[in-house]
Formats: structure tokens, C-alpha cells, sequence
């Protein structure tokens, strides 16, 4: 007979209905491109065409980021769409440091977390060790003008 997987249990903190999108690619050049089409193609044909703009910018500067600071092979991004918000997660298997606080740089480059923490509603990062393998990954949350959520609060994950 064989085996039946059940499916994991809904998440308590993520309301229904929601809809999880997740894309991975090669961390190349091109990959920042790659996920701002398709991320604003998500979004343009659903309920929050409104954030499709800060969403492709927000989602190309993180990405870009992978890309320019560490050495994935990969890079993963999980978006999560509700009535009320947009969650995105972006993932790479780099040992490198996490992304601090945005600071005003003088020179060329580096206000990639500037953008996001001007046009998020909230966003963070955070590392997992499992076994040998780590992954960083940067989130943030696009409400919709007028509508906030908590800010601080990391949003529900697939794998969390």
C-alpha cells in the first residue's frame, strides 16, 4: 500500500484565503529582471496592481543584493499575497552576513535596503542553519495606501 503524505497544517497567522507564489533561479545578472517581470505581472493581474511598482522595485534591489554581495548559487523568492498585503521572501544560500540597518551612503550604489525600508510596511532578515546549510533571507511587506499592518512582525512562510 502505498504511503500518504498529509498536507502541513494551514498556518494560524497568515489569513485565508491567501496565495503563495515561489521562483528560483540561478543568481545571475539577469535574475533581478527575471523577478521583477514576475512580479509584476503577479500582481498587475490581481488585487494589488496598486503595488506592483514599489513591489518590482523593492523585489529587483533585493535580489540585485544576492547577487552583488554573495556567492549562492541560487536565489529563491517566495511571495505571499492576501487581501490585506503582500509578504515576499527572498532567499540565497550565501554565508555571508545579513543586510544591517539602511544607512545614507555617499557614494555610488548601497540604497537598495533605503528604497525598501522607504516603501515596505515592514521588513527584516533572518539566517537558518540546518545541518551544514544556511540560508539568509530578506522579507518585507507592501500594504496598500491607507492600510497598514503591524509593523516589525515577520510574516508567515511556507518553511517557517
Amino acid at each position: 500500500m502505498p504511503a500518504v503524505i498529509a498536507p502541513p497544517a494551514p498556518f494560524p497567522n497568515l489569513p485565508r484565503p491567501f496565495e503563495g507564489y515561489q521562483l528560483a533561479m540561478p543568481n545571475s545578472p539577469a535574475a533581478a529582471k527575471i523577478v521583477r517581470d514576475f512580479v509584476g505581472t503577479l500582481l498587475r493581474t490581481g488585487a494589488h496592481s496598486a503595488l506592483a511598482d514599489d513591489a518590482r522595485l523593492c523585489v529587483s534591489e533585493v535580489v540585485a543584493n544576492v547577487y552583488c554581495h554573495t556567492s549562492s548559487q541560487l536565489v529563491r523568492v517566495e511571495v505571499t499575497v492576501d487581501r490585506y498585503q503582500v509578504a515576499f521572501h527572498v532567499t540565497d544560500d550565501g554565508p555571508g552576513p545579513l543586510p544591517g540597518p539602511p544607512e545614507r551612503p555617499d557614494g555610488e550604489g548601497g540604497r537598495g535596503l533605503l528604497v525598501v525600508d522607504g516603501l515596505a510596511t515592514s521588513w527584516g532578515s533572518s539566517t537558518r542553519q540546518a545541518n551544514t546549510r544556511r540560508t539568509n533571507t530578506v522579507w518585507f511587506v507592501l500594504t496598500p495606501p491607507g492600510r497598514d499592518t503591524e509593523s516589525g512582525t515577520a510574516p508567515a512562510t511556507a518553511d517557517a
